[in-house]
């Protein structure tokens, strides 16, 4: 692979010593790794072949990419595919939290496709809420997918312009900007990191940046934490931009630990500390993070503001449309009590958290006079799956209920509503006729690849 001759004098600039390193490693083939769900996985579970990233627990890395697609776990939501390099934001989390073990209030503000929101997720302490962002629509609804197979129930997905929180005070207590970079760290696994490359797209990517911090700044308590990562080598989008921000709003340095066994290099200019992971010094592909942390003024805390009640919940009811079946409640277990609401056609579990914000889980849909349980909560950690006729299927029934076709149960399957497992964890549900199954998965999310003639190995989980 050629690269943009651009790239290598500005990068020559810089004098990083491990550019000749670098520039061999980009001709080279891109790290595979996955990171297991702590919240679905048992504690100590470990991948079949896999290697443990250094810095994340959870992390593996594999020594081939598996057909992913085909996997139920991976639609289960037991596991994650992320570049190692990645992970390090939950090392930086569980850093910036160990001392505190209070639930935080948290804002992902560049979220998709949501890896990074959910190894943020598995480091926080529990009871703590997440915003993941995105500002694209259809990326938003990737986010959305994937954050509900991960089955945290505190998460709230929105979409749109970051200048969206410039307004609404400082809420939260963590910031992670993941943010749209000129994509240097990528040009290994994707062409067009490459092929589009240019000194005036790093200086527009510069400028929105800053334009996206500037937009951020303002929603971060005094004493807040902000975490900013590109996925590039250049200093003009990493440790400038940090310097911007110290003198822009006092933002302070905040060192995080590292493992000198890892190979994470320093930054490479300015005063300010940061990690950067360089392909060749690293097993994973390139990023650069660095923490900063905004000054501290005596200001109390000051909580999200409760979100209006939907004017469709108050109307059904008044109109006594709907009859909500007094089990639903139980569909939750105990240790996530939630307000049960109508929205619409959706029936949405409402989780009071501190008595100040209230994400919604969708609980099922209203259909005549029956209530349809959801994808969102088979998914769900706060699913008490014992409430549910439960049917364990093979791996080809599996991909078959994945793909949206037509399945068959074994005989004696209940009939009605079951809940499919699969590994005996939770696939989705499916309204059992007898002599067919009534498919329940979401068309958005089926699986749309041309399926094998023979499905190849899957990540093994122990």
């Amino acid at each position: 692979m050629a690269l943009p001759e651009g790239f290598i004098t500005m990068m020559k600039s810089c004098r990083p010593s491990w550019l000749a390193t670098l520039v061999d490693a980009l001709g080279g083939e891109p790290s595979v790794a996955v990171r297991l769900n702590t919240g679905k996985t048992a504690p100590g579970s470990t991948v079949s072949g896999g290697r443990r990233v250094g810095w994340n627990n959870a992390g593996f890395h594999l020594s081939r990419r598996p057909a992913f697609t085909f996997d139920p776990a991976l639609h289960q939501g037991l596991y994650y595919v992320q570049d190692a390099s990645s992970m390090f934001v939950g090392h930086v989390v569980g850093e910036l939290t160990r001392e505190s073990g209070r639930p935080l209030t948290v804002l992902d503000a560049c979220a998709a496709p949501g890896g990074k929101t959910t190894a943020v997720i598995d480091a926080l302490p529990q009871g703590s809420i997440v915003v993941a962002n995105e500002f694209v629509a259809k990326r938003a609804a990737v986010l959305r997918e994937n954050l509900a197979k991960w089955g945290y129930p505190y998460v709230v997905v929105t979409q749109g312009d970051t200048d969206r929180f410039s307004s609404v005070g400082p809420v939260f207590d963590l910031i992670v900007a993941d943010v749209p970079c000129s994509g240097e760290g990528m040009m290994r696994k994707d062409d067009d990191a490459v092929s589009q490359w240019s000194e005036s797209l790093v200086a527009q990517c510069s400028r929105l940046q800053h334009e996206i911090l500037r937009n951020l700044w303002g929603a971060l308590k005094p004493g807040g934490f902000l975490i900013y990562s590109t996925c590039t080598f250049n200093t003009t989008e990493d440790e400038s931009t940090l310097a911007w921000l110290a003198d822009e709003f006092g933002a302070e340095a905040v060192e995080v630990s590292v493992d000198g066994s890892w190979g994470v290099a320093p930054a490479l200019a300015g005063t300010m500390p940061a990690c950067r992971f360089i392909p060749g010094l690293i097993e994973g592909e390139g990023l650069f993070m660095a923490v900063v942390r905004k000054p501290a003024d005596g200001s109390s805390s000051v909580a999200l503001p409760v979100r209006k009640k939907n004017k469709s919940v108050g109307k059904q009811k008044a109109a006594g449309q709907v009859a909500i079946p007094k089990d639903i409640a139980g569909w939750l277990l105990p240790e996530w009590p939630a307000d049960i609401k109508v929205d619409g056609d959706r029936v949405v579990a409402v989780f009071r958290v501190g008595g100040a914000f209230v994400p919604a889980l969708e609980l099922g849909v209203i259909k005549g006079r029956d209530v349809v349980p959801s994808q969102e909560l088979a998914m769900s950690r706060a699913l008490d799956r014992s409430r549910f006729n439960q049917v364990e299927v093979d791996r080809a029934t599996a991909i078959d209920y994945l793909r949206c076709e037509a399945i068959a149960l074994p005989e004696g399957a209940p009939r009605g509503i079951v809940l499919l497992t699969y590994g005996g964890n939770p696939l989705g549900f499916a309204k059992n006729l007898g002599n067919r199954a009534n498919n329940l998965y979401p068309r958005a999310w089926r699986i749309v690849s041309a399926r094998p003639a023979q499905l190849p190995e899957p990540v093994r989980l122990s």
